[in-house]
């Protein structure tokens, strides 16, 4: 079972900012805990591009994503964060979309204040709603969760290619009056941009977002961290990963009629299953057995 949010407040007031890579399924939700990482990111982004196949353009349902909320729950003991777009509605959907994430093990939800339908924060073409709208929607947003201790509310603003930085920081700090948990500054485009997010709004645990060949540039989460950075996602790392080893398996497939050349590059048949848990599953499938035929 995932972490609380209890547990990821705790992480984000630690000396070192919480690094988050991005999953779309249990799999690589698994692969991160492994690693050693502090929490999961579930990432709409993913879940769009990996589930529906489609691009990042509201397309994933609030039903879809609590569905794969669930299941990366389900499997891993850190905080998980998760893409909650812009609510998928208005306040009463908002909240509704805070409850059902929180009975889901989500610790953390992040909401923006892009207008819907709403694109990749790194896409251009984006709108956003007017300051108070996403004010409402902070408001419902903690009234729909299950305490002041229930889960952490990360506001996000995509105003900076509208507004500008400055405008930006404007609506994260009525967010973060309104209540938000943490700020989320989406795609400042200079090292400088970021630090004006973080010395403008320190009073607030800030996410810093790592998207690769994004508008952002990419920092390390040390020096993220320096700046006052409590938060660094990489939404995108495995899925760019993946689907360039992929291309390149079936690129070989086709090329050979084999994978035989591929082999250094996958993971093993057993690894696969010791990631997933098969002699876990075994042994208590065997401890059933021998309940089972015990003589009472």
């Amino acid at each position: 079972m995932s972490g609380t949010p209890a547990k990821l407040r705790s992480l984000l007031e630690g000396d070192q900012p919480v690094v988050a890579p991005g999953a779309f399924n249990a799999l690589f939700a698994r692969l991160i805990e492994e690693a050693g990482f502090g929490a999961v990111y579930l990432s709409g982004a993913g879940v769009a591009n990996a589930f529906l196949g489609q691009p990042d353009l509201g397309l994933v349902t609030m039903s879809e994503m609590v569905m794969v909320a669930e299941r990366i729950c389900e499997v891993v003991d850190v905080p998980v964060i998760a893409d909650a777009d812009t609510g998928y509605g208005g306040v009463h959907n908002v909240a509704r979309t805070v409850a059902a994430y929180e009975r889901a093990g989500v610790a953390g939800i992040q909401i923006e204040d892009q207008r819907f339908p709403k694109r990749c924060g790194h896409f251009d073409g984006k709108e956003v709603v007017h300051r108070d709208e996403m004010v409402e929607r902070v408001v419902a947003a903690r009234q729909g969760r299950s305490g002041d201790d229930g889960i952490v509310i990360i506001a996000r603003t995509d105003a900076a290619a509208i507004e500008g930085i400055d405008g930006a920081i404007a609506r994260g700090r009525m967010y973060g009056e309104a209540g938000a948990d943490v700020l989320f500054i989406e795609a400042p485009a200079t090292r400088e941009e970021l630090a004006k997010v973080a010395n403008e709004l320190g009073d607030w645990p800030l996410v810093a977002n790592m998207v690769e060949y994004g508008k952002t540039p990419l920092l390390s989460a040390d020096e993220l961290g320096e700046l006052g950075f409590s938060l660094v996602l990489f939404p995108g790392s495995v899925t760019r990963t993946v689907t360039k080893a992929a291309q390149d398996t079936l690129d070989e497939l086709q090329r050979t009629g084999t994978t035989s050349g591929r082999l250094d590059t996958m993971a093993t048949f057993d690894e696969v299953n010791r990631v997933v848990g098969l002699t876990e599953a075994d042994d208590w499938e065997r401890r059933i057995q021998d309940a089972a035929t015990e003589e009472p």
